[in-house]
């Protein structure tokens, strides 16, 4: 198996980005699955086409994009991928879209084709802490999430694909307000390693209570 793994560079005024931080510390191999590592541009109209040049020079057979959710306290598995880019903040690039679909043709929303649940089982069980999340939010991690699943359903249906957001990394938050969530690069690495191991060695997903009353 192949799975190709991005993350972001850096965006809205941070230096670095702990999404492709902590994928440059992940192990060549995973659970015997190549890994194949690529960053892409914080930018609505690149970075889709940026994952496609690499699904055709690596042909993976998973997908897998990673991005930076400020904020957020763990390690989060996204359900869901929504055909829309509502920009707080313009791009890498200045582009800062406001109530636009991502596909014109495509439909509402897209499912990760990943085993979500058995991603954040896995997380869980070597004492990282990890939730699902049923958004990915409305910037360019949504947009690369449905955009990948859209060439997935329309152009390579062989490839599953699916996103996972991470906390700021903890020498991001030093000059932040006072608790404010992060995690160190490596922990982050090795959450994201235990998910991948569940990728490989569960490709039907787990059934277990996993939703929110929120």
């Amino acid at each position: 198996m192949k799975i190709l793994v991005t993350g972001f560079d850096p965006f809205g005024g941070e230096k670095v980005n702990p999404a492709y931080e902590a994928v440059k510390l992940l192990p060549e191999t995973i659970a015997g699955a190549e890994i194949i590592k690529l960053e892409i541009p914080t930018v609505f109209s690149k970075s889709g086409p940026a994952v496609e040049a690499g699904i055709q020079a690596h042909q993976p057979d998973v997908v897998l994009n990673i991005g930076q959710a400020g904020g957020r306290s763990c390690v989060t598995i996204e359900q869901v991928g929504i055909n829309l880019a509502e920009a707080r903040i313009p791009d890498n690039a200045g582009e800062q879209p406001v109530g636009q679909p991502l596909q014109a043709d495509g439909p509402t929303a897209y499912f990760a084709t990943i085993p979500v649940k058995a991603m954040v089982k896995n997380v869980r069980e070597h004492g990282i802490p990890c939730h699902i999340s049923y958004t990915a939010g409305t910037y360019v991690c949504n947009c690369v999430m449905y955009n990948v699943l859209h060439l997935a359903a329309t152009k390579y249906p062989h490839i599953r694909a699916g996103f996972i957001h991470v906390p700021f990394a903890n020498e991001q938050v030093v000059e932040k307000s006072n608790g404010t969530p992060s995690a160190s690069l490596e922990t982050i690495a090795k959450a994201l390693e235990y998910a991948i191991e569940a990728i490989v060695n569960q490709p039907e997903d787990v059934r277990e209570v996993m939703g929110t009353t929120h």
